[in-house]
């Protein structure tokens, strides 16, 4: 495919379109016959050359182009034509410029917000969290756009879907060790999934993590956590995670290395351990005296 062709094209209707946008003179004057169409034809022109960049994988020419396209929506009061060109221009971005992308995006939520569409605002939310997490790898921020997200899908009354923006910030909180929010998160997850017959299966998964975040700060702390979760949720009591976790509790009281790592692997032949869960396990172990610091 002739990707210079397209370059070609979209630069010309990019030329086309900011003639119109400027022969339709000041908008106040001229908001009455035919300018006001020069810019809605010129809207559709850098929609149609973004396209073509995107078609020739010019990733930031393709993303100017929806932002001009998006303010001058705005300025026709299109809000929601505004919205949707700001999202597509971070769609674009997001491949050059992840820091443009969130700017884009977050132009979007400010619309969004300002007509009520939370649920949306929350979903692009998630999408700037995402680029912080992957491209730009700063935790901090990605954990306060996964809470803003929770917080809308919470005001609209869609609990599954703040749930998971919630468990996020608990996974990420507990790497970074700040466990009292991890474990708020996961016993307040744990609560909400236990009484769903649907999800209350992932109840001991979430009641589990909690233990291990209160495991790494207090040995005393996790043995009363345990036992208060059992209470609450009677079938964590014969879950496996729950049985892991009286033998880790067995061993550390004894200092016993190898105790430790025996029940670990164990509990891995049956299901594998994931990243997170090693990190956190690694951790418990290493306050154990003489510990090499591995699980193997």
């Amino acid at each position: 495919m002739d990707t210079s062709g397209k370059e070609k094209e979209a630069m010309q209707l990019m030329a086309e379109a900011d003639k119109k946008v400027k022969s339709s003179g000041s908008f106040l004057g001229g908001m009455f016959g035919g300018s006001h169409h020069k810019v809605e034809d010129a809207c559709e022109m850098y929609a149609r050359a973004a396209n073509m960049f995107k078609m020739a994988k010019n990733w930031t020419a393709a993303g100017n182009a929806f932002c001009q396209g998006a303010r001058l929506h705005m300025q026709l009061q299109n809000k929601l034509d505004s919205a949707t060109s700001f999202v597509d221009a971070g769609n674009a971005y997001k491949k050059a410029d992840p820091q443009e992308a969130i700017n884009c995006i977050n132009a979007a939520i400010d619309i969004y917000t300002d007509m009520g569409r939370f649920t949306i605002a929350a979903k692009h939310h998630i999408t700037i969290a995402e680029v912080y997490e992957s491209e730009l790898v700063d935790i901090e921020k990605a954990i306060a756009h996964y809470e803003q997200a929770a917080d809308y899908y919470k005001g609209e009354e869609s609990n599954s879907s703040a749930n998971k923006c919630l468990l996020k910030v608990g996974h990420y909180s507990a790497q970074l060790e700040q466990y009292p929010k991890a474990i708020e998160i996961y016993e307040q997850v744990a609560t909400n999934t236990m009484d769903n017959p649907l999800l209350k299966y992932n109840a001991k998964e979430y009641f589990f993590k909690a233990s291990l975040c209160h495991f790494i700060v207090d040995e005393l702390n996790a043995k009363l956590a345990i036992e208060k979760y059992e209470d609450m949720f009677p079938a964590f009591a014969d879950s496996r995670e729950c049985k892991l976790l009286k033998k880790l509790l067995d061993a550390h009281e004894e200092q016993n290395c190898e105790a430790f790592t025996e029940a670990v692997k164990e509990f891995d032949s049956i299901s594998r351990l994931d990243q997170w869960l090693t990190t956190m396990l690694l951790r418990i172990k290493k306050t154990i005296q003489g510990d090499a610091g591995d699980l193997k």
